[in-house]
């Protein structure tokens, strides 16, 4: 499976086992195993670097095994076929993502406006909080 010009997936680290799925469908979705799991070993994979295989960790989430596998469940239509691209389509996307490194954060000072902003709200918020004191009665 290609990705990009320079990352291509083998079929040996995809794996795809297929399940029946609920929804709509009437007796066909009892009898017929429509459902994908797609299952890509992505800390085996000789074709990904480090990095990559690190940002594809955090943007997979609960979908990232222990043992370093992503795993995509796809139940949206009622063909397995098309399930089956949808998952693959899934995959490519989530690691196309994984590819393109985060851009750095540049610092920047706050502006002196802001400063007086900041302040200005915390003496009302400290007045706010000073009124809430014991009420004397008037004698």
């Amino acid at each position: 499976m290609r990705i990009s010009d320079r990352v291509t997936i083998e079929d040996w680290e995809v794996t795809e086992s297929f399940t029946t799925s609920g929804g709509p469908g009437g007796q066909n979705v009892n009898k017929v195993a429509t459902a994908v799991e797609l299952r890509f070993e992505a800390a085996r994979s000789p074709n990904l670097p480090a990095p990559v295989k690190a940002r594809l960790r955090r943007l997979a989430g609960r979908r990232w095994t222990q043992d370093g596998a992503l795993v995509l469940h796809v139940q949206e239509t009622r063909s397995q076929a098309r399930n089956r691209e949808i998952a693959r389509a899934r995959l490519a996307d989530l690691i196309r993502d994984a590819l393109t490194p985060p851009k750095p954060r540049i610092r920047t000072r706050p502006t002196l406006a802001s400063k007086r902003r900041r302040l200005e709200a915390k003496t009302r918020r400290g007045q706010v909080k000073s009124l809430r004191g014991n009420v004397r009665p008037e004698e």
